[in-house]
């Protein structure tokens, strides 16, 4: 796997909001939608608040590809699923959810670190430019 650098971790995990955009089957970009993330160590996550309901995520299963933006950095990514029973590394996704976005009402914050959202987490990985 391709490793973010040091510049792109600190902007995109600094970032309020991401950008995201998934393949569609025919190569071409969905619209972007504007969802949270968070950076645990060197690595970037994303969920889906409204589990797997979500159009946005629903795209992301298609292709497990697509293009991301924020923090002044955009790169295209796969989509790469985070397994349900890695309860540490979901441990840590939650409670860096609830620090990024401590200021907002729990209202919005729980459905993010709900069981059901650990089910729709996915790391943002990279792809090389062609």
């Amino acid at each position: 796997m391709r490793a973010w650098t040091s510049d792109e971790l600190t902007k995109l995990g600094a970032a309020e909001e991401l950008q995201i955009a998934a393949e569609r089957q025919d190569g071409t970009l969905r619209n972007p939608v504007t969802i949270w993330v968070v950076r645990v160590g060197d690595d970037l996550y994303v969920r889906s608040a409204h589990e797997r309901n979500a159009a946005w995520f629903r795209g992301t299963q298609v292709r497990h590809a697509g293009h991301i933006r924020a923090g002044g950095v955009e790169k295209d990514v796969t989509f790469v699923d985070v397994k349900a029973d890695d309860h540490n590394t979901h441990d840590q996704i939650d409670a860096a959810y609830r620090a990024k976005y401590r200021r907002y009402p729990e209202r919005y914050v729980s459905p993010v670190v709900s069981a059901e959202s650990r089910a729709v987490t996915l790391q943002l990985v990279p792809r090389p430019t062609t």
